[in-house]
């Protein structure tokens, strides 16, 4: 887990061995006996045992409708030309939920390693404790470099927040086309995917989607997390839940 604040910028890094001893038995003389001749058994036939028939397992049709929806959407960002193919892995991500009381600080929770291409599909659910935070909400942590350098991209209750994290500076990522801006209640819930290929991410919020022109210096590729936006110090302060979250990176 890492935390960053959002002005000013701090950083707070973050067999079981047997062994037998056996020895030889000893050999004792033999003992004289009589000789039995042994009477011809009459052969028996063997019945076959019955084949248990083997159960066949049910389908998840809960998690095949949703890998079949990420599939129509991968097909789609192919098309309306936001990734190059749609070859590659698809992985079901585990849930997310945390909260934070600490006003404009944001931290991070690890999930892996994605390359330079790779849409990341989240229904997001947000809520913060105040009738009038500051700006909060769930977001994605990416291109994550062993230097600290990363990009991070938050949807709050105002707009798509977009920033690259360079040296001990952040960054706003300004909006190349799109809307960027939206007006969400207390709690709050959308669809987010993004989206990211040749250096551009595509931010789509339930359906609408934002471009932004990342960085020609710095890659998108490396660690990948979420992320949470705190817009309070009071009670929970803002709690963030993302759930059906999958991810696709390219081969």
């Amino acid at each position: 887990m890492k935390y960053r604040k959002l002005f000013p910028l701090v950083i707070f890094a973050l067999l079981f061995n047997l062994v037998a001893a056996c020895s030889p038995a000893a050999v004792s003389a033999p003992t004289e006996t009589a000789t039995v001749t042994p009477v011809p058994a009459t052969p028996t036939k063997t019945p076959k045992p019955t084949a248990t028939p083997k159960p066949s397992a049910t389908p998840d049709i809960a998690a095949t409708q949703k890998y079949d929806d990420f599939a129509t959407l991968l097909e789609k960002s192919k098309n309306d030309g936001y990734i190059s193919t749609t070859s590659g892995k698809i992985t079901e991500l585990e849930p997310f939920k945390e909260e934070w009381a600490q006003i404009n600080w944001f931290q991070w929770w690890d999930y892996g390693t994605a390359n330079s291409e790779f849409v990341l599909k989240a229904t997001f659910d947000w809520s913060t404790s105040t009738s009038n935070p500051d700006e909060s909400g769930c977001g994605v942590v990416f291109g994550l470099q062993e230097n600290g350098d990363y990009y991070v991209v938050f949807l709050t209750n105002a707009r798509v927040l977009f920033m690259l994290k360079r040296g001990s500076n952040l960054y706003n990522v300004g909006k190349t086309s799109g809307p960027g801006a939206y007006k969400f209640d207390n709690p709050a819930k959308a669809e987010f995917v993004l989206a990211v290929s040749d250096q551009k991410a595509r931010v789509i919020v339930d359906g609408e989607p934002t471009l932004y022109t990342l960085s020609v210096d710095q890659t998108a590729a490396g660690g990948y997390g979420l992320s949470l936006l705190s817009g309070t110090n009071k009670d929970y302060g803002t709690r963030c839940e993302a759930t059906d979250m999958m991810l696709w990176t390219a081969k």
